[in-house]
């Protein structure tokens, strides 16, 4: 849900721009390569991306906030993925939780013996 979320956002911000003939930032816009660079550093917060987020230039807010939905979705899509793989190897909730209370009765019964 979030996801499509964030992916309708973008698409508005799209828009946003075109209606404005602004040019969305590609990967090597210097701006763009920035804002990269900026999202690899975990310490980083809202105040790192506060003069871009809150700059006078719209088209300059505009593109940040693009730049950062982007990062946001291919965050999610980490997660999704991860979520995925450990489903597959570790089963669902109800599974891990019969799991876990199956193990604690074995451990319950060998503790009694």
């Amino acid at each position: 849900m979030a996801r499509a979320s964030l992916e309708e956002l973008l698409e508005d911000y799209r828009d946003f721009m075109r209606d404005r003939d602004s040019a969305e930032w590609d990967r090597n816009h210097r701006y763009a390569r920035r804002l990269s660079e900026l999202n690899r550093n975990p310490d980083e917060d809202y105040e790192t991306f506060c003069a871009a987020v809150e700059n006078e230039e719209v088209a300059i807010r505009v593109d940040s906030i693009a730049g950062l939905i982007k990062v946001t979705n291919y965050l999610l899509d980490q997660q999704i993925r991860r979520l995925g793989q450990d489903f597959f190897k570790e089963g669902g909730l109800r599974e891990r939780m019969t799991r876990a209370r199956l193990d604690a009765r074995d451990e319950q019964r060998r503790r009694g013996k």
